[in-house]
């Protein structure tokens, strides 16, 4: 036991490392970084360009509504409205379906994106004969909010 004491005394003390720092983390953690910031890029982006037509169509809505236009005629507000519509159409479903939808035919389509039968039925009406009778009368906040309701639902 005599022997082991003086090897005790010449032991160095024990230093005990420093913690592992967590920046800069590991090349790990900076792949997983840069696949959440692709996916989050283009997640946005893909969501951009689908609600691209929603934007413009309610932008068109709302420049249809400014009163410089609204004073207009009737029959040229439903022209206006009928166009956007249309357009819409056109722009979300295949042409073969939409393009030679007139009358009553383009209404129940109008229909199928609208809660209750407000084209066929309602303040939407005036879009099967409005465009061409100079004399039409129009509810016309009722049918902006019907079409923009439309759009937001189709677009």
């Amino acid at each position: 036991m005599d022997e082991i004491g003086p090897l005790a005394n010449r032991l160095r003390e024990l230093h005990v490392p420093e913690g592992v720092s967590g920046w800069p983390p590991a090349p790990g953690w900076w792949l997983i970084f840069g696949v959440i910031a692709v996916l989050a890029f283009g997640g946005v982006a893909w969501w951009w360009r689908k609600t691209a037509l929603r934007r413009e169509a309610l932008g068109a809505l709302q420049e249809i509504a400014v009163p410089r236009k609204i004073n207009g005629s009737d029959a040229a507000f439903t022209a206006e409205i009928s166009i956007l519509l249309k357009r819409i159409a056109l722009a979300r479903y295949p042409r073969d379906q939409v393009a030679g939808l007139t009358g009553e035919e383009w209404l129940s389509f109008l229909d199928k994106g609208v809660e209750d039968k407000g084209f066929s039925q309602g303040a939407g009406q005036v879009l099967a004969t409005g465009p061409y009778a100079p004399d039409c009368t129009v509810d016309r906040e009722q049918l902006l909010r019907l079409v923009g309701q439309w759009i937001r639902r189709v677009a």
